[in-house]
């Protein structure tokens, strides 16, 4: 099954290792550093035209990519327990 993250972007719900508030969790040092490490290595892609709402942290073929979408967590999460019940 596939989670749709905003615009045309989609992204296999096997993959998603997690889903970060970024109201929230850009307090914490240690996310700082993981977003600040992915974007250096050029993992983050930017999905949003308005206010990014959230981070999707994804692997895919051994690396961890990050989404970022002006989608809310709660609004990805509906997304995915939709899915759970096909």
């Amino acid at each position: 099954m596939y989670i749709h993250l905003g615009r045309d972007t989609v992204v296999s719900a096997r993959e998603v290792v997690g889903v970060l508030d970024l109201d929230t969790s850009t307090f914490s040092k240690h996310t700082k550093n993981f977003l600040t490490s992915c974007e250096k290595k050029g993992r983050v892609i930017n999905i949003c035209d308005d206010l990014p709402r959230s981070a999707v942290v994804v692997s895919r073929g051994g690396q961890q990519l990050v989404y970022i979408s002006q989608l809310s967590t709660r609004t990805l999460l509906k997304r995915a327990q939709g899915l759970q019940g096909i």
